[in-house]
C-alpha cells in the first residue's frame, strides 16, 4: 500500500510491492497471483476496516452523526491509509477499488440513516463529513480540524437533523 501511496499504481509493480514487503516475488506470488488479486486484498481490508468503523460509530455516545463528523479528518490511519490507496485506483477506473469504496460509503450512509431519518439530510452530514475529509487530505495534514470548528459544524448538523428521540 505505501507504494501505491507514495508513488501511484504505475510503481506498484509485483517486484516493487515483494521488496517493500521484505518478501521474494514468488512468495508475494503465492499469496497474490496477479496484481487483481493484490487489489482485491486491499478491498477486502479497507473494507473491514470501514466495517468496524461502523460498528464504532453505531456505538458512540454523541450518536454517529457526531462521530462521522468528529472523525472526517485525515489522521494517517490504517483506515485512512486504505481510502486513499483505493481512491487512487479508483481513478484509474479500477472496478474493485470502485466497489470497495461505493461498500463503505453505503455502510456509512446506513449507520446515519439509523439516526438521520430524512435521507436528504443523512446525505448531507455525509457532505459535510466528506468535505472536511477531502479537506484535510488534500492539505496533506495529518493535524485534526480546530476543535471550535468541529462544534459549530456539528451545532449546524444538529440542527438539520432535529432532536435526537
Amino acid at each position: 500500500m505505501t507504494i501505491l501511496l507514495e508513488q501511484g499504481e504505475r510503481a506498484a509493480t509485483l517486484e516493487a510491492v515483494a521488496a517493500t514487503a521484505g518478501v521474494s516475488k514468488g512468495g508475494l506470488l503465492y499469496h497474490f497471483p496477479s496484481k487483481d488479486a493484490l487489489v482485491e486484498g486491499l478491498a477486502e481490508h479497507l473494507e473491514a476496516l470501514a466495517a468496524e468503523d461502523v460498528e464504532v460509530m453505531n456505538a458512540a455516545p454523541e450518536g454517529p452523526a457526531a462521530y462521522y463528523i468528529r472523525t472526517s479528518v485525515y489522521a494517517d490511519t490504517p483506515l485512512d491509509r486504505a481510502i486513499v490507496a483505493l481512491t487512487r485506483l479508483s481513478q484509474t477506473a479500477n472496478p474493485r477499488a470502485q466497489q470497495a469504496l461505493r461498500r463503505i460509503h453505503q455502510g456509512w450512509f446506513e449507520a446515519l440513516s439509523e439516526e438521520v431519518s430524512d435521507p436528504a439530510a443523512a446525505r448531507a452530514v455525509m457532505l459535510i463529513g466528506d468535505g472536511l475529509y477531502y479537506g484535510a487530505a488534500m492539505s496533506g495534514e495529518t493535524s485534526e480540524t480546530p476543535p471550535e470548528d468541529v462544534d459549530e459544524l456539528l451545532d449546524l448538523v444538529r440542527k438539520l437533523i432535529g432532536p435526537s428521540d
